[in-house]
């Protein structure tokens, strides 16, 4: 494996997706290649707080996936060639085809490992995108509360909680900090919007349920003058939908 080929490897590394020979050969690399080392430091990291630090098999769907084509493919009996040919020769030299079914299972073994390559690929991709927003959103945190003109307004949440709003005119950014927050019903979600002197637009989600929660609220404060949190459908929605169960004026 080239030089080029270990630098691809870090995210894999970071959640436990290489085979083991590949491993041993990028712990190697990562003694001489500090980039590689630092990247898979901050991977795996995210990956922890991600919940996605443990080993991981593919998708029971794939192995499914896999048998099902095998029993499609009828088995036939080996072609076993003759001792010898009606001229005389021997057919010592002649190659053996292979079964269907036996080329059928290499085939569908050979699309099965590809799918786990594929799949493995997709999980660090996925984990490397999830880190660097995880650093967008720390940056865009850290710069909001770094503001000069950042102004905070506490206030009651459901069940005793407490919630925090951080804004910053000049940032045009807010941020949401909850203690004690429940979490949301099954199949639900808390959703935060911005009010603009009485409209509602969406400004971001969250589960609740933790002893502590803080997000960047998505979008521009804008001439917002309160904000509202909701309970709503699973993947929020377009329009409040319910009644607001927390109502919180922004300072100007």
């Amino acid at each position: 494996m080239t030089t080029a080929d270990l630098h691809t490897l870090t995210g894999a590394y970071s959640i436990h997706a290489l085979p083991e020979a590949e491993r041993e050969e990028f712990e190697r690399h990562l003694g001489a290649c500090a980039s590689c080392a630092q990247e898979v430091r901050e991977l795996t990291a995210t990956a922890t707080k991600l919940g996605l630090a443990s080993s991981l098999t593919p998708p029971p769907a794939m192995r499914e996936r896999v048998f099902a084509e095998i029993a499609n493919v009828r088995q036939e009996p080996p072609q076993v060639p003759r001792t010898h040919r009606r001229n005389g020769g021997s057919a010592a030299g002649r190659v053996r085809r292979l079964p269907k079914f036996a080329l059928a299972a290499s085939l569908a073994a050979a699309a099965a490992l590809g799918g786990v390559t594929v799949w493995q690929y997709q999980i660090a991709q996925d984990a490397r995108e999830r880190a660097e927003q995880a650093e967008q959103r720390g940056a865009t945190m850290a710069q909001l509360l770094a503001a000069p003109d950042a102004k905070v307004t506490v206030g009651g949440l459901p069940d005793g909680a407490s919630g925090t709003v951080v804004v910053s005119r000049s940032e045009d950014r807010a941020a949401f900090f909850s203690a004690g927050m429940p979490e949301a019903p099954a199949d639900k979600t808390y959703q935060l919007w911005f009010s603009d002197h009485g409209t509602m637009r969406p400004a971001g989600l969250m589960q609740g349920g933790g002893q502590a929660d803080a997000l960047v609220m998505e979008g521009p404060v804008g001439d917002a003058s309160a904000m509202g949190i909701t309970v709503e459908p699973a993947g929020g929605s377009e329009q409040p939908t319910t009644d607001p169960v927390a109502l919180m004026e922004l300072p100007a």
